[in-house]
């Protein structure tokens, strides 16, 4: 959401991130030197708070391997899903803070606090921020059969036909559907919400006429995008991305500040010491620095960010601020 270096444009802060986490590739600096002791002398665990094979789950396993090479030792996934990731981040919140137990989270992070009543973590108290890994941006998409082929023949055509039309999304208080909401407020438009299960059947869902138009996250709907099975408007994103570069931004597009995306993040323990928090944030940034990496990034939709411990201390801040608006304007919530 709102954070990307959009290899290496965009934000001009997080291009500076980008570029440290560049140079650090020729400053690796041994963890003893850093005054985190012997860190790590056993396995870390990597917690997920979602399920096998979704967008957070496929990143951490990518970090963690290279993590395992890089330090010595095994850096291993262990998924903790349920209640839109409350469950496994409510348990990361309880670990000792050692250095571990590793936390992967995702937008949720920063949704939930405004969507849940109640919630099994402070989002301010509970962790220390290492570095958001990457983000890839949300997508307006519309059946091909619909007669709008830019955003504003789609904002005339649901004005046009006020409460018969619907979008979907990967489901309630996902940033695709809060990207929804958002464009929806800006418009004033009347279109109806439909939530599925996740993006591949909210992108199927959109293939086979059932929702003429859908906000995903990027990288499901890449493939259908490129072989015309679905028609991509707009990205969410302030840039324009390197897998779709013919589909303009929401802004260049003419409607402004609706960036948004899904962001991918590495949080540990409160407790955990400064030093191993710095550790960690040299050596992913050292990882997500590797072209290889970074090639295997831009397949899945998601650019790179390596930003700094406090860089994503106050972009997890502001996150929560923004969307808890959003929410609430919309009406928005998860009981």
């Amino acid at each position: 959401m709102v954070r990307i270096v959009r290899g290496l444009v965009g934000n001009p802060a997080r291009g500076l991130a980008c570029g440290v986490a560049m140079a650090v590739l020729a400053i690796a600096v041994p963890a003893r030197a850093q005054g985190a002791g012997d860190y790590p002398d056993k396995s870390v665990k990597v917690v997920v708070p979602f399920a096998p094979a979704g967008p957070t789950d496929i990143v951490a396993r990518l970090v963690a391997t290279h993590l395992s090479e890089r330090l010595g030792k095994q850096f291993y996934v262990e998924n903790v899903a349920g209640a839109g990731g409350n469950t496994g981040i409510g348990q990361a919140a309880r670990a000792a803070g050692d250095g571990y137990t590793v936390l992967f989270v995702s937008s949720s992070y920063v949704v939930n606090p405004s969507l849940y009543p109640k919630i099994p973590y402070d989002p301010y108290k509970d962790f220390a921020a290492v570095t958001e890994v990457g983000a890839s941006p949300n997508v307006l998409l519309v059946n091909p059969t619909m007669p709008a082929k830019t955003v504003a023949d789609l904002v005339a055509y649901v004005r046009a036909n006020p409460g018969k039309l619907s979008y979907g999304s990967a489901g309630m208080g996902t940033t695709p559907h809060l990207s929804g909401e958002l464009f929806r407020l800006t418009g004033k438009l009347d279109v109806v919400h439909v939530p599925f299960s996740g993006a591949g059947p909210a992108v199927q869902a959109l293939a086979g006429g059932h929702t003429p138009i859908a906000f995903v996250a990027l990288p499901p709907a890449i493939p259908m995008i490129q072989d015309g099975t679905i028609r991509a408007l707009a990205v969410t994103s302030a840039q324009r991305v390197a897998a779709v570069p013919d589909v303009p931004t929401l802004a260049e597009a003419g409607v402004p500040d609706q960036e948004a995306d899904t962001l991918q993040g590495v949080l540990v323990p409160a407790a955990t010491p400064r030093a191993i928090v710095d550790l960690l944030y040299r050596e992913i940034s050292a990882v997500v620095a590797d072209p290889v990496i970074r090639e295997r990034f831009a397949v899945l939709g998601l650019e790179p960010v390596a930003s700094s411990p406090d860089e994503f201390t106050a972009e997890i801040r502001r996150e929560i601020t923004r969307w808890g608006k959003v929410i609430h304007d919309a009406g928005i919530r998860i009981d």
